[in-house]
Order: structure tokens, then C-alpha cells, then sequence
């Protein structure tokens, strides 16, 4: 049997994982007596996980999550974190976001805020939602350069399409009234269309006087807060040695 061909053409139709899995079987003699159904599925699969996996790497990389290596599955349940870990398994399929639903994270500085968001973040890639992290502040910086450059539409718009935009570092500075707008246009845009979650260390019945407008404020958490899922971690500071060593969380600084 002639195979240069064969493998000529797959190349050429861009099914490399296919060449490769085609060439292992050639090669092995376990996969002789294998029926040509049988083999022929182990074809496909290696090329759908091939696909699936070069898609995963895509989004992960476009996602940008503060703690890239974050997952749900390493989750620290100290009781101290006074973390539900049935609330945390409910919404580990990701079905929230198809809903459009919001999620805020709350806790003090420390508390594994940022792993806990990152960790949602992978878990939305690996179900192929396209994903997005920004710190709040950057993110309004973003803008507010984009207004002066012409490239604030164009931002504005490709935030629209994120399936789920995370914005982490919340309330770390009070919000002037051109800031808290630009914030608010990005929630409205998202409203009802796409899913957010937003985290910070000021429990959420502070965040209204973060904004020199209360109008916008008013605006601005009625579109947050009333759809969204809510966890507030507590428990002693996962950073330095003063943190548990028991911990399974890589907290970044």
C-alpha cells in the first residue's frame, strides 16, 4: 500500500493530528486487529481533540487571566474561607454565563479573589466561551486613551462580544464622573447580552459611594448586582508566609 499519498493529502487538507494518529497505526501492531470502524474512530477523536485543544490554547491566550493556571478544580475549601462548595459545583458548567448572569467576589485583600475569578475564567474557556480579564483601572485607562486616539468605539465594540469580562480590582480608586460613564457603558452594553464578573475588596453595600455621580452609580449597580451570583471569601491572607502553606491557591501579589 502506497501511504505517501494518503498523508499528502491530509497535510494538504490541514488534518495533521489525523496524519499523525494514521502514522501511529501503521507503526503499531496493536492496531492490527482492530476493526476499520474502530480505527477509523480513533482517527477522528485524535483530530476533534487536536482541534479542541489548539482551540482552548486560543482562548486562554486571548483571555489573559491574571492567574493563568487557575482552575476550580484546585480551589482552597479551608472552613475559614467560609466557601460553599456545592454553590461553587453548581456553577462550575459554566451555564450561568449562557444566561447571562453576573458574579461578584468580594473579600479582603488576600482572600484568593483573583485565583477564584481566574479560576472561573478557565473553566468558561474550557467550555468555549470567549473570555476577557482587565483590571477595572486599566480597563478605564483603556478608554480613556481610546477617546483621544479614536480606538474607544473599536474597544467598546470587541468588549460587547466577550462572553464573559472579568473585571477585577474593583474600588481600588473612587470613580469621576467621565470614568464611572465609561463603566457604565461597558455594564450596558452587556446587560441582559453577556455575562461579568466583578470583584474587589469593599463589601457591595460600599460600592455606590465609589462614584462621584450617583445617578450613574444607581445605574451602574442595578445592572450589576440584582442578576448576579455572590461569594464574599474570608479567612486569614493567602500571601507570604503569614498565609496557610496548606493551601493549594497561587495567589498573585
Amino acid at each position: 500500500m502506497l501511504n505517501g499519498p494518503t498523508f499528502d493529502k491530509l497535510s494538504t487538507l490541514r488534518l495533521s493530528a489525523m496524519e499523525r494518529e494514521y502514522r501511529r497505526q501503521l507503526e503499531s501492531p496493536d492496531t492490527v486487529a482492530l476493526s476499520f470502524e474502530d480505527r477509523f474512530g480513533m482517527l477522528v477523536d485524535a483530530e476533534c481533540l487536536s482541534r479542541h485543544n489548539s482551540r482552548l490554547k486560543k482562548l486562554l491566550r486571548l483571555a489573559d487571566l491574571r492567574v493563568p493556571n487557575a482552575c476550580l478544580e484546585d480551589v482552597d475549601y479551608d472552613p475559614r474561607r467560609k466557601l460553599d462548595r456545592g454553590y461553587v459545583a453548581r456553577l462550575a458548567d459554566c451555564a450561568w454565563i449562557a444566561e447571562h448572569r453576573n458574579m461578584i467576589i468580594t473579600g479582603a485583600t488576600g482572600t484568593g479573589k483573583t485565583f477564584f475569578g481566574s479560576a472561573f475564567g478557565n473553566a468558561a474557556c474550557r467550555q468555549d466561551w470567549k473570555t476577557k480579564y482587565y483590571r477595572v483601572n486599566r480597563l478605564l485607562s483603556d478608554l480613556a486613551v481610546g477617546r483621544g486616539d479614536g480606538s474607544y468605539n473599536r474597544l467598546m465594540r470587541d468588549l460587547k462580544k466577550i462572553d464573559l469580562l472579568i473585571l477585577d480590582d474593583f474600588g481600588m480608586a473612587t470613580l469621576d464622573p467621565v470614568a464611572g460613564r465609561d463603566l457604565l457603558e461597558v455594564i450596558e452594553d452587556r446587560s441582559g447580552l453577556r455575562a461579568t464578573i466583578i470583584s474587589g475588596q469593599l463589601p457591595v453595600k460600599e460600592w455606590h459611594a465609589l462614584f462621584d455621580d450617583s445617578t450613574v452609580a444607581d445605574a451602574v449597580l442595578d445592572r450589576l448586582v440584582h442578576n448576579a451570583y455572590r461569594f464574599e471569601l474570608e479567612g486569614p491572607s493567602k500571601r507570604g508566609p503569614a498565609g496557610n502553606p496548606l493551601s493549594k491557591e497561587v495567589v498573585p501579589i
